[in-house]
């Protein structure tokens, strides 16, 4: 079992704010939790082909004063779940099983992550903005525009007000006219497409509340809405952010649907059998 506060979720989930050498470092350390323990800060920083300044500057991300203090807690955390802490790389000559067990465990430690990340008072204030919507607007372009759609499917089946196009123009179209009793749910993994960017910002023109869901905490999006989900994971060169990224996405739709669902479960199940029983008579 992770400690409470994980060192290593720690470094996954705030890899998007490390310059291109800490995460040279970081990457060090996530391939190498048995052995980075053991050594020094200056045998790492020349393992890295970096400064000990530079490994120092990474910590202080991490809350870390002291390398010493860092060093004492990898290896606890390392000792207590050797086979969770280390995230292999696909390699080219890995054969189907070993691409299937590598993904596999990427997405489990992408998903167990979330639970670290995702603070329950920020969830509550995303319930508190749909419960108290008249309107649910969902939006994601390329990759994004299945998990707005997945959103929209959950949530319409409880018989709430939804919304959401695939197609920017017909979803700018729907935010010009947006009101502050509409909520949008914008998707994005880097929290830079200017699609999603610009829909936001005619929602919110019109005083309509912003719940984000991006991977970068330090995105445009995140920084443009009202509340902040973060879908953050380590990227690696085959399996990379984007993917596992998705998944927790559609992690985070559940989350906040079922909380929702709970909330007022008796009207909620009558109109959810109402859905189910729609659907039905398309089929056999």
């Amino acid at each position: 079992m992770f400690l409470l506060i994980s060192l290593l979720t720690a470094l996954r989930t705030k890899y998007n704010l490390f310059s291109s050498t800490q995460k040279v470092v970081a990457n060090y350390i996530l391939d190498h939790p048995d052995t980075v323990s053991l050594l020094s800060i200056t045998d790492l920083a020349r393992k890295c082909n970096t400064s000990e300044t530079t490994v120092m500057r990474l910590l202080k991300k991490l809350d870390y004063s002291s390398y010493q203090i860092f060093r004492i807690n990898l290896a606890k955390e390392f000792s207590s779940s050797p086979a969770e802490s280390i995230i292999e790389e696909i390699l080219g000559d890995d054969d189907i099983g070993s691409i299937k067990k590598k993904v596999i465990g990427h997405t489990i430690t992408a998903i167990n992550d979330l639970d670290y990340y995702l603070k329950d008072d920020v969830i509550e204030k995303a319930l508190d903005f749909i419960m108290s919507s008249k309107r649910l607007l969902f939006y994601g372009v390329g990759a994004s525009a299945s998990i707005a759609a997945d959103a929209m499917h959950k949530f319409a089946k409880i018989g709430l007000n939804v919304c959401s196009y695939p197609d920017p123009h017909l979803m700018n179209i729907i935010c010009s006219h947006a009101s502050s009793d509409d909520v949008l749910i914008a998707v994005s993994h880097t929290g830079e497409s200017l699609e999603v960017l610009n829909t936001v910002s005619l929602a919110q023109k019109k005083g309509a509340k912003i719940i984000g869901l991006t991977s970068f905490s330090n995105s445009t999006l995140a920084q443009k809405s009202d509340i902040f989900l973060s879908s953050s994971t380590n990227d690696k060169k085959y399996h990379s952010e984007a993917m596992a990224s998705r998944i927790v996405q559609l992690a985070i739709i559940d989350i906040l649907y079922l909380c929702a669902f709970m909330r007022n479960e008796a009207e909620y199940f009558d109109a959810l059998s109402e859905s189910r029983d729609a659907v039905g008579l398309s089929k056999t």
